[in-house]
């Protein structure tokens, strides 16, 4: 049974300003699309940071908090990524409308929660 309250106590162990917090990778692209998420932190906020091989800008949801995100969060926030660059690049609008293999070091069921969608779908 996947927690969907789960929370890491942190996102920092210390050892830079900003961390990784999942890495996406969408099979059935043609580019073989990998996006991470990054997490930054700014004047006690938590920035969410999108980056994607051909440098597109993506709008998140949130855009930043004050804490880690549950997992319900971390999932809304990927379900719901935006293109914000009219001119983007890679068709990435196209890719990240399918669902993304997922792993995180931060979020052990990640992973699971996305395979299982996949299953459903009959992509795996």
């Amino acid at each position: 049974m996947i927690d969907f309250n789960y929370s890491p106590k942190t996102y920092f162990d210390g050892t830079g300003p900003s961390a990784l917090i999942a890495k996406l990778s969408y099979p059935e692209s043609q580019w073989g699309e990998e996006i991470s998420i990054y997490a930054a932190t700014l004047d006690g906020e938590i920035f969410y940071e999108v980056v994607d091989f051909y440098g597109n800008e993506f709008k998140t949801n949130p855009e930043k908090s004050s804490k880690p995100l549950t997992l319900q969060n971390l999932i809304f926030l990927i379900e719901t990524l935006e293109v914000i660059d009219l001119k983007n690049k890679g068709d990435v609008n196209l890719t990240i409308s399918g669902i993304p293999e997922a792993k995180s070091n931060l979020y052990p069921q990640l992973g699971d929660y996305f395979d299982e969608k996949r299953k459903n779908f009959g992509m795996l």
